[in-house]
């Protein structure tokens, strides 16, 4: 992927990045849970928290000894690298970024109205996963999994607060915030 890059591509992927970040979907949970119901914040909550468990278990037990693309930067050749990004070591597979981004648009998909919107966060998605790549942070294996493990996640939960025995409790529905019609 190092021949596609710009100045411009360096700053954006820099800064994009940082919507997986564990704050983002953490910020997201909380409004759902003042503004919302308790099943969209477990949805988004639940989703990210379970996504990010797996992860860390398999990035720091079976995992631990794979390293990131850094430190291979003499077997790389000319590979692109942002100047003055700080580059991460080890505990490259699987990608925490990848997961949180599927686990977090998974949710959005679920819960945001809309014909389209699947479409939309699922390149939204993507494009979050690639941001790794291109940061030089993950190889594509790593994203690639992250992705898998994010989708999985919020697919079992969505059967959990959707589909399940669990799913039929009255207070999922409900939220913090009382709305006038109830």
């Amino acid at each position: 992927m190092h021949p596609f890059h710009s100045d411009g591509s360096d700053m954006f992927f820099t800064y994009f990045t940082h919507l997986a970040d564990g704050l983002v979907p953490l910020a997201l949970s909380l409004i759902l849970l003042g503004a919302g119901s308790y099943r969209s914040f477990l949805m988004m909550g639940a989703g990210c928290g379970l996504g990010a468990i797996v992860t860390q278990l398999l990035k720091r037990l079976p995992f631990a000894d794979v390293d990131r693309p850094f430190m291979f930067m003499k077997e790389l050749g000319d590979l692109h690298w942002i100047p003055g990004l700080d580059l991460h070591h080890h505990f490259s597979f699987p990608s925490g970024h990848a997961t949180a981004a599927f686990n977090m648009f998974f949710a959005l998909a679920v819960l945001v109205p809309g014909k389209w919107k699947g479409v939309v966060f699922g390149m939204l998605a993507v494009l979050l996963a690639y941001s790794r790549v291109y940061l030089s942070q993950h190889f594509t294996v790593d994203i690639l999994a992250g992705s898998a493990i994010g989708t999985v996640t919020s697919m079992l939960v969505h059967w959990w607060l959707y589909r399940s025995s669990f799913a039929q409790r009255a207070w999922l529905s409900r939220g913090l915030v009382r709305h006038r019609n109830q």
